[in-house]
């Protein structure tokens, strides 16, 4: 935890919170403060500043805390995924969050099983324990925005299109692809879409492209869903 995310129901006064659970365990067992100590704390959605230790008992935490900077700034870049199974599903919402992307669009693509779309990892409770941790991580306190589309080809035709017509540059990845990511990016919104394990279809990539997407390669290598897009947004970012 390189930032305790607290929100507004941790507050017992005007500046000090009550900390409980999951984020009192890693405060007690991991990061181990004494009363007086200061750490990175951040408000969920809000600035960002430092808590400082005033008591801990065998549960709770009371901390000071003291908000006056700004998150980081968000990337330029949003993400089109397919949705990935539930395994990979955290590693890539991770992944994203802590690089900055703050709006995620999760579709459907042929080599998508359907049961991925009916997995406990979509719950709300789920996912929302899963952006916490990825901001703490990476020391940021606001959400991304997430969007489902299960239904590929209304969200090609009706959708994608008006997306890429607002953005800067838009790519997919492409492993058959001729062309790399370009050495000099524009200003402005980046569009990013990745497919699911296996790519995708041909008459999926042929979709993409009509919609005004650019197929990129990054080499021969075929690689996992989540590290094709560490090393995506790391070229486009």
């Amino acid at each position: 935890m390189n930032l305790l995310l607290v929100d507004n129901n941790d507050f017992t006064s005007q500046d000090e919170v009550t900390i409980s659970g999951r984020r009192f365990l890693q405060l007690k067992e991991t990061i181990k403060p004494e009363c007086g100590d200061t750490l990175r704390a951040g408000l969920l959605g809000g600035l960002t500043g430092v808590a400082t230790l005033l008591k801990m008992d065998d549960s709770t935490a009371t901390l000071r805390v003291e908000f006056n900077t700004p998150p980081p700034p968000p990337g330029n870049v949003e993400l089109i995924c397919a949705l990935p199974r539930p395994q990979t599903f955290r590693k890539v919402l991770h992944c994203a969050v802590t690089m900055g992307v703050k709006k995620i669009r999760f579709i459907h693509a042929r080599k998508v099983e359907k049961s991925y779309w009916q997995s406990s990892m979509l719950r709300p409770e789920e996912i929302d324990i899963e952006l916490r941790l990825a901001l703490e991580q990476c020391g940021d306190t606001v959400f991304p925005q997430l969007e489902y589309h299960n239904r590929f080809k209304i969200f090609a035709e009706d959708v994608l299109p008006e997306i890429v017509k607002g953005s800067a540059l838009s790519v997919f990845g492409h492993p058959r692809a001729v062309e790399t990511i370009p050495s000099e990016l524009p200003a402005g919104t980046i569009q990013l879409a990745v497919g699911p394990e296996g790519g995708f279809t041909d008459y999926e990539n042929m979709m993409l492209e009509k919609a005004g997407m650019l197929p990129v390669t990054l080499g021969n290598r075929v690689l996992r869903t989540e590290f094709a897009l560490a090393a995506l947004l790391a070229k486009l970012s």
